[in-house]
């Protein structure tokens, strides 16, 4: 969640300004959002588990040389990552959409006023973009709570069960497991706090929303 909207809002900060080919670059980056989940993690899981082995062999690279989906320690690293560049796009569109929205007149002042860089960003554009903030916290919260596809296509939950979420454990053991009752029961108590922690999100930033 952090990693996906630090980097969705530096890219919305970049993609805003005036350049040149910009509806290319906007167009390029979103591709990754078309893709189906089991597509892009069998496609990653082809470059971790042989590209960059591979690599790391040629170039000596030690950290490279093995598989990251083989150990237990970064198969959640290579999770995050795939997961992460399939969601910055969609964020990076509603960042955009909310940063389009400040007014021009009210940048032409702060800059009279001395407000530059960083003091622009933090005491002028943050705060007129945070229900867009709050929207893509939320809905990036609940992507990774649920996260299903990457897992199912890069590790199935291994190694050792040590990338196995509750969405891929509901799955696993109701349809492979036998265990559909059961299971059911798990998905709607998951559901339940799902829901409950989305608007507890909501709440929590719409107060902060206020405050600013």
């Amino acid at each position: 969640t952090i990693v996906v909207n630090v980097i969705s809002l530096i890219l919305a900060l970049g993609l805003n300004r005036k350049m040149r080919c910009k509806s290319a670059l906007r167009g390029i980056y979103f591709i990754p959002n078309i893709l189906g989940g089991l597509v892009v993690g069998y496609i990653f899981s082809f470059i971790f588990t042989y590209i960059l082995p591979t690599i790391g062999n040629v170039t000596g690279i030690g950290f490279l040389q093995n598989s990251m989906l083989a150990s237990t320690k970064t198969a959640w690293l290579a999770i995050v990552i795939v997961g992460a560049w399939q969601g910055i796009a969609m964020n990076t569109i509603i960042y955009i959409s909310g940063l389009q929205t400040v007014p021009e007149e009210v940048y032409e002042a702060s800059m009279v006023d001395g407000a530059r860089g960083w003091k622009k960003f933090w005491k002028i554009t943050f705060p007129l973009i945070i229900p867009f903030f709050t929207i893509n916290l939320v809905l990036c919260m609940k992507n990774a709570m649920m996260v299903f596809d990457q897992i199912m296509s890069l590790t199935k939950g291994g190694p050792s069960q040590s990338t196995e979420s509750i969405s891929y454990l509901i799955y696993n053991n109701g349809m492979s497991g036998g265990q559909f009752g059961f299971q059911s029961a798990n998905a709607f108590v998951f559901f339940v706090v799902i829901v409950i922690v989305s608007v507890l999100q909501m709440k929590f930033l719409n107060g902060k929303e206020e405050q600013l």
